[in-house]
Formats: C-alpha cells, structure tokens, sequence
C-alpha cells in the first residue's frame, strides 16, 4: 500500500502542527519519520491514519484519495490500518489472548475464527503460552508484543508506529524492532514508524522523513541519509547518536573527547577499509588528531564517521581535504 501525502496543513489556533507537507511513502516498506517533540509528528501520524482531516491538502491511498471520503467510508477504512502506540493501550480488565481478540470482536468475527487468530497472532509475537495471563503480569516487552499482535488482528495493510519503543530498554528496544522488521517481511506491510530516536531509525527503516516546525526538512533512504546529511536538524540528530553511543552501542561510534573538533568526516561503505588518511598524511604533511571515530551498520550498509581536527599549512590542509573529497569522503566543517 502506497501512501501519498499532498500539501497537508493543520492548524490548532495559532500552532501551525503541520504545514504544507509532501511525502511519497513506498509500499511494502518500512519508513520512518523522526523529528523533536512539538516537530509535528503525532499530528501527522494522526492525518494519515484518518484520525483527524486535515485543514487542508490530500491522503492517497494508492489510487484512493481517503482523506475526503464520507464519515462510514472512513470507519472502515481505518479497520484495515493497524496502530502501536508507546504506551501499549491494552485493557488492563482483559487477558492478552483478550485484548487481541478485541478489534476481531468489533468487527463481528466469527467466534471460532477469532480464536484461531488470536492462537496464530500469539506465536507470531513470541508469546504462545501467555494467552490467558492478566496483562498487569506481563513485562514491558511482552505488552508491547500483545499490542502488536492486536495491531495485526484483522489483516491490516499499513501499520502505524508511534514512538513503539519509547517506553522500552535498550535491549527490548532492539527485539521489538527485530520484530517488526520480521512481521513486515513476512506480510508485505507498508510500515510507518513515528520516532524521536535516531537508533529506531538507523535499525529498522529504509527511508525517513525529518520534521521540523511542522515541515520535512529532509527525507530519502536511511543510509543515504546518514552518509550525508544536508540539513542542520539531521546533523544534530546524527551528532546526539555520535555523542551516546559509547553508552549504547559496542559497534557504533565512541567519541573519547569533550573538545569540539573542527571537521566530521563520513565515508561511505566502499571507502571505510581503504587507507585514505594514512595516503594523505604522506602526500600533504598535514596530521589529524582524532576524537571519535567508528563504523555502523545501516541496512547492509557500512557506513563510517570520523571527527577530528586537520593541523598544518593553510595549503596543506586546503590540499588534503580537496583530496578526501576526490576519494569519495564527505567532509563538514563546524561553525564557529
């Protein structure tokens, strides 16, 4: 299911939440779209999963403009749009199989359809033998997985995820989105996933959005994205996952200094194993005091950042960063 966003804006009083936003969602991906708190993110979750019309502009579903059909139209077009929130939503007063079971009771499912669904929904989530466990007995993890199995009950073709792993450790935060991943592979899900953290971004989308003030700032595939980000939000977002990941991350970047640098360096997947700097070093007698560096995965992409300071002549720098460039590598300089 591809989904076109065409000019939407919506306003609360004086707040412009959204504001004349495009954006051409892929089908049977998983695309995310990342912004601060009060960006606009919720607001547009909530536009493109017919919760709110906007004031103006236009939802296409493939073919399908949505956003205008009549009220009955639009019930049960959102029956077929599935929803993970951060704070999971279940029915404390229900079991887990229960609350799974809900949206099919809605529907009017069959009884016995029901229950094979909800025993199918279980195993998919990992959580077979929890059926008839009280949810306030069950871990942050495994709620989200009972939402999750909810989500999915009556077949959905879209899956909205808002901030799904906010609420989560490192560690749950990683299987959760192994999961998702697995579940959109499997049944050919367009997946949009709302986030205010890079890490949900680099492990499981493929394309993102950056919102800032109620406008995409940015967006395209996640590994183009992080190589070169072109906008000073991604950069910030980037630099806040730069500074953490020696706490949250072994194979991501660790930065062993608190001094600003004056250059970042990004190199892309076919440069991280070349000797580029070793070469320059020798050809432009210049030095480079390093202050961070290390390799992440994106996709199946390796992607490296380094963040250093360049020291000799004006021309021998001015060469060796001419040089970087012609090898391929990115190279921003801070402001002062």
């Amino acid at each position: 299911m591809q989904i076109k966003l065409n000019n939407l804006v919506r306003t609360y009083e004086n707040v412009h939440a959204v504001e004349n936003v495009s954006l051409s969602i892929p089908s049977n991906q998983i695309f995310g779209i990342i912004g601060l708190s009060g960006a606009g993110k919720s607001t547009l979750v909530r536009l493109v999963s017919l919760l709110e019309k906007p004031d103006s502009g236009e939802v296409w579903y493939d073919d399908q403009r949505v956003d205008n059909l009549p009220e009955k139209d639009i019930i049960l077009r959102r029956r077929r749009i599935g929803m993970i929130f951060q704070n999971f939503n279940l029915f404390s007063s229900r079991t887990a199989g229960q609350n799974i079971a809900y949206p099919m009771e809605i529907c009017k499912y069959p009884k016995d359809k029901i229950e094979t669904r909800v025993k199918e929904l279980l195993e998919v989530v990992g959580l077979a033998d929890r059926k008839n466990a009280p949810i306030s007995t069950l871990s942050g993890g495994q709620k989200q997985r009972i939402a999750i199995a909810r989500a999915l009950a009556c077949n959905p073709d879209i899956l909205f995820c808002d901030e799904a792993t906010s609420a989560l450790d490192p560690k749950t935060t990683q299987s959760i989105l192994a999961l998702i991943k697995d579940i959109q592979k499997k049944m050919n899900l367009t997946v949009v996933m709302i986030t205010h953290q890079m890490e949900v971004v680099r492990d499981a989308c493929d394309y993102v959005a950056v919102l800032s003030d109620g406008k995409v700032v940015e967006e395209g595939p996640v590994k183009e994205l992080f190589a070169n980000p072109r906008t000073k939000v991604t950069k910030e977002f980037l630099s806040h996952l730069t500074s953490n990941a020696h706490k949250k991350n072994e194979d991501g970047l660790v930065i062993w200094s608190d001094i600003p640098a004056r250059f970042t360096l990004r190199f892309n997947s076919d440069r991280v194993d070349t000797p580029v700097i070793s070469n320059i070093v020798r050809w432009y007698d210049v030095t480079f005091n390093i202050s961070g560096a290390g390799i992440q995965k994106v996709g199946d992409t390796r992607l490296g950042t380094m963040v250093c300071d360049i020291s000799g002549t004006p021309d021998a720098v001015s060469k060796a960063i001419n040089a970087l460039r012609e090898n391929g590598i990115i190279v921003e300089e801070a402001q002062e």
